[in-house]
């Protein structure tokens, strides 16, 4: 819907653009633009385009954010795939070739005959139709039959998200009695992470399951959550072991009354 005309443009010689407000509903600030140009020497008007452009005061989308910098860690769920960059800094070729025979060693025609076949073997065929003897059954025993491992950056990268979540800078480590490093519920991690980081294996801690820095630490410590002993019973004020004995009458030369009455209280009748 056009609305009330709210202003024009020269945009040069016999070219001018007109506004118009918009009353589309959610477009508040945006205006219609409609060019028209006349020839020269003609007494025409010809319409150019017609165009809705946001005004200074426009309400707009946020910018947009590609999907892969939109992803938030959880935001994955049951039959999500999430593709990764050929050019990813986080990874790196399995085998880079480095280790390749010289030209002339005995093996390196047998190496270049299964080249292609491996390649294909250490992606898609399955673990067990993997022939003994050859470069994937090796590699599998090794440990790097995966096609791209973790690279430098990637294990750096890990390692800080690893640390400001269960690190020594969180709120929780500052009040632990102690540090992972001597709980029982550490489980140490291989590969050169093991120096930093483990798993903590607590059902009661905040970090069940997580990874956590050795210099994490929570209340659930393995050897600072120990019972402590039951407080010992105050002294009774009153001691009830000890029996003391009171006298019904004072004894003689006890008290403020004298032993003998004196004549006065005897002419009285006082005895």
């Amino acid at each position: 819907m056009v609305g009330e005309h709210v202003g024009v443009v020269s945009e040069g010689d016999r070219v001018v653009t007109h506004y118009f407000e918009a009353k589309e509903p959610g477009y508040r600030g945006w205006r219609w633009a409609v060019t028209v140009a006349r020839a020269s020497r003609a007494k025409n008007v010809t319409l150019d385009e017609t165009v809705l452009l946001p005004g200074s005061d426009a309400l707009l989308a946020p910018e947009w954010v590609p999907w892969s910098e939109r992803l938030r860690p959880g935001d994955m769920g049951p039959g999500d795939l999430l593709p990764t960059e050929a050019e990813d800094l986080r990874l790196e070729p399995g085998w880079t070739g480095e280790d390749e025979p010289p030209p002339n060693s005995v093996v390196s025609e047998e190496l270049a005959e299964l080249v292609d076949s491996e390649d294909a073997e250490l992606t898609d065929r399955p673990v067990a139709a993997t022939s003994r003897g050859s470069i994937a059954a090796v590699a599998e025993e090794l440990g790097t039959r995966r096609a791209r491992v973790l690279s430098r950056y990637g294990l750096y990268e890990a390692a800080d998200r690893w640390d400001e979540a269960f690190g020594p800078k969180t709120p929780m480590a500052q009040a632990a009695p102690a540090t992972c490093v001597s709980c029982a519920f550490l489980i140490p991690m291989a590969g050169s992470l093991k120096q930093a980081f483990g798993v903590c294996a607590n059902e009661f801690g905040p970090a069940d399951g997580h990874v956590v820095s050795l210099a994490y630490g929570c209340g659930g410590h393995s050897e600072a959550a120990v019972m402590p002993a039951p407080p010992k019973p105050a002294p009774h004020a009153m001691d009830t072991m000890r029996v003391d004995a009171y006298s019904l009458r004072p004894e003689r030369g006890e008290g403020s009354v004298p032993v003998e009455a004196d004549g006065a209280s005897e002419d009285l009748g006082h005895s």
